[in-house]
């Protein structure tokens, strides 16, 4: 059982004084270090990571030992190189051997500092390719909290309010099998979304003529863990090649083998135009990705830059991760696909034992498990919900909340049989007694 003493308690009150809010979780989580699949807090407590710090330690927490060298040579040499208006040799190297992790026909990257930075620069770089101007992204979605970004998300609303109003975005409804809005069973839907885009977004909001691109989570993170009919995802794809519009993938958080595919859009077969990578890319340090096809060409000079991307500290951290994940992207693939089935069969198992959990999905270790009052109703279960991540925490596990009412399984990739079996059983223990609780 995981103690808080005064130490921690005193650094929270510390930090309400003099930190602006953000969204800290409700139970006193303080890391201090880590490794592998372990953290530790500031007062000894040991916790299995069941979070990927926000889907950021995708191979074990606080890097591997790689990673953390060529950080440290770096360091010595030179750490701030002005990228953007300088040459350097590491981000270029870099560069050439991360175009290869794409489909062919990819070879122009763009550094920045974050995913929402990443997700700005593509923004950009759409309406100067296609000479476009409006946007249209997804209900449900996230793509960062910066005003461009902020725009297209629409996953809360607390995340928007007083900050618009936002220019040509425009949003369509997200397949979520377990609430579709059409009344449809698991994995049926799809093309009525697509509908929905043909018949009222085209030709009573936005002609397609004027749409730049469309932005797409393969799937849906912050959201809710929403995965989407492979259906609706190839006709997607085919409606945006009809019209000229760009398909532009966030790979922010579901990308990195995070699926099991270095890409999650591979998963449903389809290729986008531009990627957008951050999060784990750097193992720790931030760094965005911005990558597009070579066919639509480079944005003039001046248009974009920033002062920090190409950081080589940053970039020395990517490139250690990318030669670690190309020389055992064999095993990773099969490990994560190895541990994602064990996963979903262990937590299928709990719905079925447990009135709480309505659904669960995911792709490889990129699982959503939503909790709701009643499997009948599917009313969200959010008290039952933060019972369970406060429980969960006091007994050794850190977990994410995603959605109105679901739960993130987001281990390091690289965890180890036995801890996923450990972390998934204290889950199991904290779902029973939410379910108890309930039943008194």
């Amino acid at each position: 059982m995981i103690k808080i003493d005064r130490k921690i308690t005193d650094i929270i009150k510390r930090d309400r004084k003099v930190i602006m809010t953000t969204t800290r979780e409700s139970y006193p989580f303080v890391p201090d270090h880590g490794d592998g699949d372990f953290i530790y807090d500031i007062s000894g407590n040991k916790f299995i990571d069941f979070s990927s710090f926000i889907s950021v330690y995708n191979f074990g927490v606080n890097a591997n030992k790689e990673v953390r060298e060529a950080i440290k040579k770096q360091v010595d040499k030179l750490m701030h190189p002005a990228f953007t208006d300088y040459y350097g040799e590491l981000p270029v190297k870099f560069a050439e051997k991360l175009v290869k992790m794409f489909p062919s026909g990819f070879g122009k990257v763009f550094f920045s500092n974050s995913g929402t930075e990443a997700n700005e620069a593509a923004m950009k770089f759409a309406r100067i390719f296609t000479k476009r101007t409006y946007i249209l992204a997804f209900y449900n979605s996230f793509h960062g909290r910066t005003l461009g970004s902020l725009g297209m998300t629409a996953s809360k609303v607390v995340q928007r309010e007083y900050f618009g109003p936002f220019a040509n975005i425009v949003h369509a409804p997200f397949p979520y099998p377990y609430r579709c809005p059409f009344d449809h069973e698991q994995f049926e839907c799809g093309m009525d979304y697509i509908n929905f885009i043909e018949n009222y977004i085209f030709r009573k909001e936005v002609s397609p003529e004027e749409i730049a691109a469309v932005f797409i989570e393969p799937v849906q993170g912050e959201g809710g863990y929403i995965v989407p009919p492979k259906k609706f995802i190839t006709e997607l794809r085919k409606i945006t090649s009809e019209h000229g519009i760009l398909l532009i993938d966030d790979e922010v958080q579901a990308g990195n083998f995070r699926t099991g595919k270095f890409l999650a859009l591979d998963n449903f077969g389809v290729s986008a135009d531009i990627y957008t990578m951050a999060k784990s890319v750097g193992a720790g340090i931030p760094i965005g990705l911005t990558v597009s096809r070579n066919s639509l060409g480079s944005i003039p000079a001046g248009a974009h830059a920033n002062t920090f991307g190409g950081n080589l500290v940053a970039v020395s951290a990517a490139n250690a991760l990318l030669d670690y994940v190309t020389r055992n992207k064999t095993r990773i693939e099969r490990g994560v696909k190895a541990k994602g089935a064990y996963a979903m069969k262990r937590l299928n198992e709990m719905k079925d034992k447990y009135e709480i959990i309505g659904d669960v999905r995911g792709i490889g270790l990129m699982i959503g498990v939503e909790i709701v009052k009643d499997k009948k109703s599917k009313a969200p279960g959010i008290k039952e919900r933060e019972k369970i991540l406060n429980d969960s925490f006091y007994n050794g596990l850190v977990l994410l909340p995603a959605g109105e009412s679901s739960i993130r399984i987001i281990p390091p990739l690289t965890v180890a049989d036995e801890n996923l079996r450990k972390g998934l059983d204290i889950f199991e223990n904290a779902v029973k007694k939410a379910n108890s609780d309930k039943a008194v």
